[in-house]
C-alpha cells in the first residue's frame, strides 16, 4: 500500500514551509503545539498526498487550515475546495480560519477550534 500521509518525498518542502510560515500560523502554533489546546497532538505542515496541511491532529482526523489573503481568488477558492474535497476522502475533517480572525481575536479562534475538537470526540467517544 502507497505511504499517504507524511511521505519521505514531501520532508523538505514541509520542512521549508514551517520556515517561511506566516506570523498568523506562527501565532496559532504557538497556542497548539505541546498539546497545548485540549491536550491534543498537532503537527504542523503535516502531507497528506501531495497536499500539505498547515495543522493536523492525527487522532481526531482535524485539519486546520488558515486561510490569507491569496485564498481570497475565486480560482484559489476552487482549488481550496477542490483539495479539501480529495483529502475529505481519507476521512479528514477541516476547519478553515482566516488570518484576519487569528489577528483580531486569538481567543475566539482557540475557542472555534475548541468547539470542533468537543464535537468529534462525542461523535466518536
Amino acid at each position: 500500500m502507497k505511504k499517504i500521509f507524511n511521505h519521505s518525498n514531501q520532508k523538505e518542502k514541509r520542512r521549508q514551509l514551517r520556515q517561511r510560515s506566516t506570523y498568523t500560523e506562527r501565532l496559532l502554533w504557538q497556542n497548539l503545539r505541546n498539546r497545548g489546546l485540549n491536550a491534543f497532538k498537532f503537527r504542523r505542515q503535516y502531507s497528506v498526498g501531495h497536499f500539505i496541511l498547515d495543522f493536523y491532529c492525527p487522532e481526531l482526523k482535524l485539519a486546520i487550515e488558515v486561510d490569507g489573503y491569496s485564498h481570497e481568488s475565486d480560482s484559489a477558492k476552487q482549488y481550496d475546495a477542490r483539495r479539501q474535497e480529495i483529502i475529505e476522502t481519507y476521512g479528514i475533517r477541516f476547519l478553515r480560519i482566516t488570518d484576519d480572525e487569528v489577528l483580531e481575536n486569538i481567543n475566539k479562534v482557540l475557542d472555534k477550534i475548541s468547539t470542533e475538537i468537543k464535537k468529534q470526540t462525542t461523535q466518536t467517544g
